[in-house]
């Protein structure tokens, strides 16, 4: 947002500090300064000068002799080419040794005197182009008015020692007040605590002048109130187009606006100084493009095919949401963004129509991203502007046309207004905020009395109303951000200056922040798994529709994204299993032989919702592990389940579930265990089951079609299970002394029925060890090899390697024979088994 500051001062009647000082000012307590332009600097040399004559070029036809009168003893020559230049006219004059104001700050061009044809030019006078008030190049600027040759023109315009204070648009966000440059004279006023008072003009309800001339008619119909809630227009007759007054131009090219005509140029002019953007129909253009004998506007959503061309030139196709200003024939302009060709103000208008609205900020700010259309007007639009100030603004740009453009007004103010009544009614957007200084006070830190806080409201223009130590604070009707009791104590602060806050640091508690469990928990879970050898991925919560179907999960149950980053993720994954098991393949042909992955993140299943917040999806956590080999190295189960088991070791849980297989078990109908377990084999899979029946997850290998799928080779397996759980099991102590003498070793192979399962065996075993091994001893089981003879399917064999050591002597193998005699007795007479 560019602040033309001798503009501001229009507003004040209080001087400012020297420029430095005001930046430091406006950064502290107003919006972040980007830059500070010493406009003044470009036009210091250029003077106000009188043509006296104008002849000929001698050797030249389109180029004219002139002496000029620059206030000094004699007349100065200088060679002009400019099809306006006649003997008489007020001119800007550029002497040798100044930089054309245009190319400041680009590829400085500076002037010198030198010979055109023969005749000598002692510098230039200056087109509007030239000296940076916009585009036309065709002729002089003329200058009009009161002033003498040899004035300073810097000093005439308001150019001299002005500066551009360039604010960060960004500060500015929630206050569109602020986005003119009385907004920004009134913040100044409060910031140095001075009174300020808004023009007679600037005022809800003005009274417009009485139709003066024979009528234009003129309709508006809004089939959009949600987004257009306020639309005024008015139609005015016999304007004058023409060249703006060279001030206009120059306070416009102050802030990077461009001379058009006079009309625009008032609009322009007026969004700048109030924030309120404004724009000019062609009054007979409108109604030739109308059906009937009026001038139609109508708001609303374009057709399907509809196009328009803008006033840029773009032809554009406008997004189905776009609000759309119309006839009732066709579009004509893309409301609170840009104009259209068709209706254009130039040279040859007449009769214009005025429109003053407010717009949808998101629906404006939708539109401009979608065509890629960054005007002042939606710079504007984006920030919300307050639709209690459009009267105002119309009513004050129509006096202006009248006064200086000759315009008659032809119709009266239409005001198409949906706000509601109460905001009507008491002319502020928000009702009234009840508030004490105690609350101020105690959250700014001061002792500000009453009176102090409203006299600080009041000095930009707060209604307040004081009750002992209670007051009633009235937003005026251009503050859109004004609705709680604490809007009101962040304005305190500011007004008053955030640097004058007492320094006093809080006080704090040292008592340590406690560790959050959830993060110790995956932090060992990820020390556990990588001492191990797996490698942990990280891998997008969404997946592609074809995975899902390919590990026979339902795309039923998973939330799919409406707005998707990519076609390939487009549903929320209902397990973290299948992104693994996608990223097996790739590894393999990369050239890694043998590995593991894992992943902690969260599945979600949409039949299953949060207990706490039945209106969202549950997110479950999940821990998925997977280990792969090109060569089989025995059965691929066993290899995740010591995995497994170690993890569970870890947190001292191996003893809080069982494995039970996957096929036959009553899963609860949990929808995410379902989900879960669906890419997994149930003939060799099992899953987690604690003493009170909660299922953990699963272990084992997949499905054939799964591994067909996606490329998995046969010795793939895997597990998933929720880690929360592992903080909620009853744990014992994991340490256990290990015995000072040597430890035995033996195997014994137990020839059994193919049906029983390994898990009954060992966990028979392993009760009948703990019970006959030796007093003060150490023994565990663990598995060797489980066989099964082609000729034989109704037995398997199966090789347990005993390890035991005694604490207060060595064991002899007689001993452990001895031992594994009685597990292999007890084996035998429960289950048959024959030992080999």
């Amino acid at each position: 947002m560019k602040i033309d500051l001798n503009t501001v001062k229009w507003f004040l009647d209080f001087e400012l500090p020297p420029v430095d000082e005001l930046v430091e000012k406006i950064g502290a307590q107003l919006g972040a300064v980007d830059e500070v332009i010493d406009i003044g600097s470009k036009y210091k040399d250029v003077k106000v000068v009188r043509v006296v004559q104008c002849k000929n070029h001698p050797d030249a036809d389109k180029l004219k002799v002139c002496m000029i009168d620059n206030g000094g003893k004699e007349l100065v020559q200088v060679v002009c080419g400019a099809p306006n230049v006649h003997e008489g006219m007020l001119a800007a004059w550029l002497p040798p040794s100044t930089t054309v104001p245009n190319t400041v700050g680009k590829d400085p061009f500076v002037l010198e005197a030198r010979e055109l044809r023969g005749e000598k030019s002692n510098g230039m006078l200056a087109s509007p182009k030239e000296l940076a008030f916009g585009d036309d190049h065709d002729g002089l600027l003329e200058i009009e008015g009161d002033l003498k040759p040899g004035d300073d023109f810097a000093e005439a315009f308001g150019l001299k020692d002005n500066f551009i204070i360039d604010i960060e648009n960004k500060m500015f966000t929630h206050r569109p007040d602020c986005f003119g440059f009385m907004g920004v004279a009134r913040e100044l006023a409060g910031i140095y605590q001075k009174p300020f008072k808004s023009p007679d003009w600037y005022q809800v309800d003005p009274k417009f002048p009485d139709i003066e001339a024979e009528e234009l008619k003129l309709e508006v119909k809004n089939e959009l109130p949600e987004l257009v809630p306020r639309f005024t227009a008015i139609a005015i007759r016999d304007v004058q187009v023409g060249p703006s007054p060279v001030w206009l131009a120059a306070y416009l090219a102050r802030t990077g606006q461009k001379a058009i005509n006079n009309i625009v140029d008032y609009t322009n002019w007026y969004m700048l100084e109030t924030g309120q953007p404004l724009h000019a129909y062609d009054y007979d253009k409108v109604k030739a493009l109308s059906d009937g004998d009026s001038a139609a506007i109508v708001i609303r959503n374009p057709k399907p095919g509809e196009k328009l061309k803008l006033l840029n030139g773009k032809t554009i196709e406008p997004r189905a949401e776009a609000v759309m200003i119309a006839t009732n024939k066709q579009l004509i302009g893309v409301g609170g963004v840009m104009g259209g060709d068709a209706t254009e103000v130039d040279s040859e208008t007449k009769n214009i129509i005025l429109e003053c609205a407010n717009f949808d900020m998101y629906s404006v700010r939708r539109t401009s991203m979608a065509h890629g259309l960054f005007t002042e007007a939606v710079t504007r639009f984006t920030k919300g502007q307050s639709s209690l100030q459009n009267l105002a603004v119309l009513d004050k740009i129509v006096n202006e046309i009248r006064q200086h453009a000759g315009g008659k007004v032809t119709s009266r103010a239409i005001d198409d207004n949906h706000l509601p009544d109460l905001v009507k009614t008491r002319g502020s957007l928000h009702p009234p905020v009840k508030i004490s200084a105690a609350f101020i006070n105690d959250r700014l830190g001061l002792k500000l009395s009453a009176g102090e806080i409203k006299t600080l409201l009041a000095n930009v223009e707060f209604g307040v109303e004081l009750n002992d130590d209670e007051l009633t604070v009235t937003a005026p009707f251009w503050r859109i951000d004004i609705e709680l009791r604490e809007d009101v104590v962040e304005e305190v602060g500011r007004l008053y200056g955030y640097d004058k806050l007492p320094l006093v640091l809080p006080q704090r508690d040292l008592t340590p922040t406690p560790r959050d469990p959830l993060l110790e928990l995956k932090a060992q879970i990820r020390q556990a798994l990588s001492r191990a050898g797996a490698n942990e991925v990280l891998a997008y919560s969404f997946v592609h529709g074809d995975l899902l179907d390919k590990v026979g999960q339902d795309k039923a149950q998973a939330f799919r994204l409406s707005n998707a980053l990519s076609p390939d993720l487009q549903y929320y994954r209902l397990s973290l299993t299948p992104s693994l098991l996608e990223k097996v393949h790739p590894n393999l042909k990369a050239g890694y032989d043998e590995f593991a992955l894992f992943e902690i993140g969260k599945a979600h299943v949409r039949s299953e919702p949060d207990p706490y917040e039945p209106t969202v999806p549950k997110e479950v956590n999940a821990l998925a592990f997977i280990y792969a080999a090109k060569n089989p190295k025995g059965a691929p189960y066993y290899w995740a389940r010591r995995q497994l088991l170690n993890l569970l070791a870890e947190f001292h849980s191996q003893n809080s579930v069982t494995l039970e297989p996957l096929k036959g078990a009553d899963l609860y109908k949990n929808p995410w265990v379902e989900q879960m377990t669906a890419p997994f084999e149930s003939n060799r899979s099992a899953v987690l089951r604690d003493s009170q029946g909660l299922i953990w997850g699963v272990v084992g290998e997949f499905k054939a079609s799964v591994r067909q799928a996606l490329k998995l080779p046969a010795q793939t397996a895997g597990f998933e299970i929720d880690p929360l759980l592992l903080l909620k099991a009853e744990s014992i102590s994991g340490y256990v002394p290990l015995p000072r003498f040597p430890k035995v070793t033996q195997d014994v192979t137990l020839r059994i029925a193919a049906e029983l399962s390994y898990q009954e065996l060992f966990d028979f075993l392993a009760g009948e060890l703990d019970k006959a091994k030796p007093e003060n001893s150490l023994a565990g089981l663990e598995p060797i090899d489980i066989y099964q003879k082609e000729a034989d399917r109704e037995h398997k064999n199966v090789t347990f390697r005993l390890s035991i050591a005694s604490y207060e002597r060595t064991l002899t193998d007689a001993e452990v024979n001895k031992l594994l005699d009685a597990l292999a007795a007890a084996a035998k007479e429960k289950f048959g088994a024959e030992r080999l």
